[in-house]
């Protein structure tokens, strides 16, 4: 008989709550996922005992993501998604950011592989990552201008485009 998701979800909440009671803000189940809602000063921290604590063994990282929730604060929501592969289990770990202060600290010294995906982060919404060893732009020219996957990016981007009716007038004139 193996666990349900629900009963190892717990497993993990027990471990972070009395590692420090501050730790979980929320716990959310939604179709057999687990999402752990945590303070944003406690990310690494509570993301180095996911992975060394004996009980959890969460030694995989497979997704960092990110949602813009503009024009609700705060604004940024940071989803990370673990898999304990010994335990096969799965969780999330979601931190909130604030759109005037976006900056978190990196978890690339848990696990390595944090490192495109924060980049593409910082690249894509402007979310900046203490203690990233190398945070540059991954996707983008270095001198692109903005972050096009936020809400408020405009559609055209910044620089000046050509409106379709200018260019539709020009040929009608010849």
């Amino acid at each position: 008989m193996t666990e349900s998701s629900s009963q190892n979800a717990n497993v993990v909440v027990e471990c972070l709550r009395s590692w420090n009671p501050q730790a979980i803000a929320e716990v959310i189940e939604l179709r057999d996922e687990t999402t752990i809602v945590l303070p944003r000063e406690l990310l690494r921290a509570a993301a180095e005992h996911c992975r060394a604590n004996a009980k959890l063994q969460f030694n995989l990282l497979t997704d960092a993501t990110c949602v813009d929730r503009y024009p609700v604060e705060p604004r940024f929501e940071l989803n990370y998604h673990l898999v304990s592969i010994p335990r096969r289990d799965k969780v999330r770990l979601q931190v909130c950011v604030s759109g005037q202060d976006p900056v978190v600290d990196s978890l690339v010294s848990v696990w390595p592989g944090a490192n495109w995906l924060e980049r593409e982060i910082f690249d894509l919404f402007g979310v900046r990552f203490n203690g990233h060893p190398d945070l540059r732009r991954i996707l983008l020219p270095e001198d692109w201008e903005g972050y096009p996957l936020r809400k408020d990016f405009p559609v055209e981007g910044f620089r000046d485009v050509p409106s379709t009716s200018d260019l539709f007038k020009k040929s009608s004139m010849l």
